[in-house]
Parts: structure tokens; sequence; C-alpha cells
């Protein structure tokens, strides 16, 4: 019989590229994989391409509130007895969420286990009891699973540090697979306009209405393509940056292009731009948003395609993507440093190109989720799984 792994998650795992690439590792390393989701504000169309070793099966949720805390509830139950009746060798825990059920079910039926923490979780200064559990839930699977993955080196050594953990841990920043990589580009003609682009969740800290007022300064021809979704805390946003992109007369070239459903859809959508936007806030204090450089699948999905990248104005992230040459940095709360970047790549089609193919070579060498998740994969696959 093939080994089995469980992938349990309090939402759609389809919004988490690097749960993606991982599945599709270990199932082509011979697992059977089965996904236990739930549903996702914003995200709930998102979907997991099609693979003979992978299922997804995701609870539907019904209701805020007291339902909301029922319908976890129900979850935990859920996802603890599909474990119990299908006896995998791992369960996979995708955020703290699932640690609860993922605990239960490994006491249960003897199951070793990763936890995965994508996002690091921040509690109210007085938490309620939610809060309170789920961060002793958080604490005791940090001590007790068999790995731990953070996508950030300063998370990582946060959370061993809350956590008292000495077990295996390993920091795998949040890259494509090898087979997104696409083929060198080829030369822009001198009359296209620069295109730029963005995808992921739509808020004022990811794609700022700056954009707007810096692209109608910056150029007369540039374009801006975005997709992705709104969340709870950001709807009616995309009407806000189209309204404003009608109100400084460039509608025409802005467009939105939804939400779309696969990854495979938004590489796509990427490689016809030049630049990708990847922007975080400056000077923010929250865990994330503070460490984000290497968590964030988008500058790497951006260089895939080849696009160069404009990032923000963060010490990181200019070690990151700046100083190797495939980005330039930027304040995006400013308009005038926003403009400036996008005037300079407007001007400069040729580097922008050859910053692209130096970033997609890079992919290509070392930024891949098969180089970044191979210590992983082989605690799970190898003699010590």
């Amino acid at each position: 019989m093939k080994p089995r792994i469980i992938y349990i998650q309090y939402t759609n795992p389809a919004g988490y590229p690097p749960l993606e690439h991982s599945s599709r590792i270990l199932a082509d390393r011979g697992y059977d994989v089965w996904f236990l989701g739930a549903g996702a504000y914003g995200a709930d169309s998102l979907v997991l391409p099609d693979h003979p070793a992978i299922r997804v099966t995701r609870l539907v949720s019904f209701g805020d509130g007291i339902l909301a805390k029922l319908n976890y509830a129900v979850f935990v139950l859920w996802s603890s007895t599909a474990c119990l009746i299908w006896r995998p060798r791992w369960i996979y825990a995708s955020e703290a969420m699932a640690a609860p059920p993922a605990r239960i079910a490994a006491e249960l039926i003897g199951a070793r286990v990763v936890y995965h923490e994508h996002d690091s979780p921040t509690y109210d200064a007085r938490p309620s009891l939610f809060q309170r559990l789920l961060r002793r839930g958080r604490q005791q699977i940090g001590k007790s699973a068999d790995v731990c993955i953070l996508p950030q080196q300063q998370r990582l050594l946060s959370f061993v540090g809350e956590t008292l953990r000495t077990g295996p841990s390993f920091c795998v920043w949040n890259c494509p697979r090898s087979q997104e990589v696409s083929a060198p580009r080829a030369a822009k003609a001198a009359h296209e306009p620069i295109a730029f682009y963005f995808h992921g969740s739509l808020n004022e800290e990811r794609l700022p209405p700056t954009i707007i007022d810096a692209l109608t300064a910056a150029s007369t021809t540039a374009t801006l393509t975005f997709a992705g979704y709104e969340t709870v805390g950001s709807q009616g946003y995309v009407a806000t940056l189209l309204a404003r992109a009608q109100k400084l007369g460039i509608a025409s070239r802005v467009t939105y292009i939804g939400t779309l459903a696969s990854r495979r859809d938004l590489l796509s959508a990427a490689a016809n731009a030049d630049v990708g936007l990847s922007f975080m806030p400056i000077g923010s204090s929250e865990i994330n948003m503070a460490n984000m450089a290497g968590a964030s699948n988008k500058p790497f999905d951006y260089m895939a395609v080849g696009l160069a990248l404009l990032v923000s104005d963060l010490e990181a992230w200019k070690r990151m993507f700046v100083d190797d040459g495939y980005a330039l940095a930027c304040n995006p709360g400013d308009v005038d440093s926003l403009r400036a970047a996008l005037a300079w790549y407007c001007a400069n089609p040729e580097q922008v190109r050859a910053m692209g193919e130096r970033g997609r070579q890079r992919i290509v060498a070392e930024w891949n989720y098969e180089r970044q998740f191979a210590g992983v994969a082989e605690f799970l696959t190898g003699t010590q799984s």
C-alpha cells in the first residue's frame, strides 16, 4: 500500500501555493495525498490542479459569529474522524487552527505530524478564551510535531522561542516549482508600452491607491493589469481603484482580470507583463508584514516568468531582490517615489528584460520549491520517515 499523508487547513488550501507544491512533490514520490480544507472569503473559487494521487475535500462554512465557532468544532471532529478512518502515515497541519485536529488524530492513530505555519498568529492584548485555546494548541504542536516549517528565518526563530521547540525545523521560502518556470522571453519591441502586473489579495497595503496616481504621472502609455480577490477587510477596493483610474483619465490602461482560479492561470497572466509589483508597508511592526522577504510567493512567481520586480524600500527586500539586479525599490505609499520607479522602467525596456532574465535564471538554479523543500521531503520520504 502507498504511504498516505493528510493535509489539514481551516481554509481553502488552494490559496496557499506551498501546499500545492509540497503535495505534488510528495505525490510524485509515491504518497497518496488527501486535503481536508474549509471555506475562505474571497478565495473560495481557487482550485488545486488535478493529480491522480491528490484529492481535496472541503467543509462548507455555514455562518458567522457563534455559527463560525460551531463550524470550527465540526471541522475538528470531521478532520479527526477522517484521519482515524484513512490512517495516514503523516498529518500535515498547515496553520494554528489545524493544530487541534492534527494532535487529536496523531494521538489516536500514532501518525507523525508536520506543522507548517504560513502566517504567524497575533493575539489581542486581552485574548478571548478561543484565542487562548488556539495559542496553547500552537505551543503544544510546536513542541510535539516531528518537523516544523516556517517560510522566513526570523519568524522561525520567533516560533522556536515561543514554543520552546527542540526538534527539526526548516525555513522553506515560498518559491515556485521548477516546472512553473517559463522559457526565456523575447526582446520587447521599442514601441510596445511597459506592462505592470500584480496578483494576490487586494487591499491598500498590497496594491496601494498611489499606484494609479503614479502610473498617470510616469507614462502616457504604460499599463497596469491586476488579478486577485478582496478579503473581509477590503470589500469594494477593486471598485475604488478602477474609479480612481477613471477619474484620472487612464481607465483604458488599468485592467482588473478577476480572481483567477489556478496558479497556471495566474502565471500565464503574469507572463504577458514586464514588471511585477510586490509591496509591503514601510515601518510595520506586525511580525508577518515585517518579515515577508522569502515568505511572499509573489516576487518569486513574477521571476519565474521573467518579470523584473518593483518592491518596497525595505532592507531585507533590497538584499534579496535589488542588490543582485532583479528589482528596483520604492516607497509604495509615496506617489513621487513610486512614479520615479515606474518612469525608469518605462524608459529602460532593455534593462527590464535583462533584470527579468537574471531573476528567471535564479529561480531555475536555486529559488525553486524542489530545492527549498528538499530537506523536508527527505525527512518525510527517506529513511527518517
